[in-house]
């Protein structure tokens, strides 16, 4: 599929070890794009496909853990695996709090990066998975009526047909009705089903 592809973003002022990565990548087919700063990153046209980012610590002008802040502050959500010739355990210690996959020094094996690189990739791609899931139950959602909306509210907060009925002042019937439309739309296929998807989406119950 198009956009299915990984690929390995690397961000070093380092043309060498840039090259050498990028080598080293292409070795076991990955793609690889390079990069000698934060800003000509920044400036790329990145691709819709599962990715991460090989970031050296220290870079021209940003700092690489400033760096990520910087990228967690746009919402750019990317797998980090930090490289450097000169960390220490503060460092590593705030970069992996801040959600790093690996902090590595340099020098390192290759088969060290490959996997980490590889974890990353499908962190990467299973986040990107959870994140199609829940566009996909948003448009269901958006299907829904007002009425619906409110009938799967109470559905799952555990209302039989009747309370829910009375708490809305309609009928009976009117209640399983909508409940039906609200089960198709959703494409659930039982209670415990809806609560999931209601889980995901955020959508809280009410306290009876």
């Amino acid at each position: 599929m198009p956009g299915d592809a990984p690929v390995v973003y690397v961000v070093d002022d380092d043309a060498a070890a840039r090259a050498a990565i990028q080598s080293l990548l292409h070795s076991v087919g990955l793609r690889a794009e390079t990069f000698g700063s934060a800003q000509e990153f920044l400036a790329c046209r990145r691709e819709d496909a599962p990715a991460c980012l090989v970031l050296d610590v220290r870079l021209p002008g940003v700092s690489g853990l400033d760096f990520q802040r910087d990228l967690a502050a746009r919402k750019v959500a990317i797998p980090i695996i930090f490289i450097t010739g000169h960390g220490d355990i503060p460092m590593s210690v705030e970069a992996m709090k801040a959600g790093a996959i690996e902090f590595l020094t340099k020098p390192f094996r290759g088969q060290v990066l490959l996997d980490a690189i590889h974890k990353a990739i499908e962190r990467d791609r299973a986040a990107r998975h959870e994140q199609s899931k829940t566009a996909e139950l948003r448009q269901r959602v958006a299907t829904l009526t007002p009425r619906e909306r409110e009938v799967m509210q109470l559905v799952i907060s555990g209302l039989l047909n009747k309370q829910i009925a009375a708490e809305m002042r309609t009928s009976e019937r009117t209640v399983k009705i909508h409940r039906g439309q609200v089960m198709r739309k959703m494409q659930a296929g039982s209670l415990p089903d809806l609560v999931r998807m209601a889980g995901t989406l955020g959508i809280p119950s009410r306290k009876y």
